[in-house]
């Protein structure tokens, strides 16, 4: 299935890309290849991921041992990559 990803999502993304690297470079490629291995995943298996409690239609997945999780909904077309969000913050299903 097609992904695409929210302004939101692709500025997450952004962020975590360049508080990485000026934090732990040596880091920064691993963990940009795992996000994209568990987007493919979402895209071949969109269903694969637990439902979000909080919030109807969307479901979040784990990104590995990094402490981040996907939030994504499934649309007609797509999956809509929502929001990439690091567990050390307010969690994001819980924002209304």
């Amino acid at each position: 299935m097609k992904v695409v990803f929210t302004r939101a999502a692709l500025r997450d993304l952004d962020e975590i890309a360049e508080w990485l690297a000026g934090h732990y470079p040596m880091i920064a490629p691993t963990l940009e290849r795992r996000i994209r291995a568990v987007i493919a995943h979402i895209g071949r298996w969109p269903e694969s991921a637990r439902r979000s409690t909080k919030r109807p239609g969307v479901r979040v997945i784990p990104v590995g041992r990094y402490p981040y999780r996907i939030f994504y909904r499934i649309t007609a077309d797509a999956v809509e990559i929502l929001h990439v969000h690091h567990a050390a913050r307010r969690p994001w299903d819980e924002r209304a």
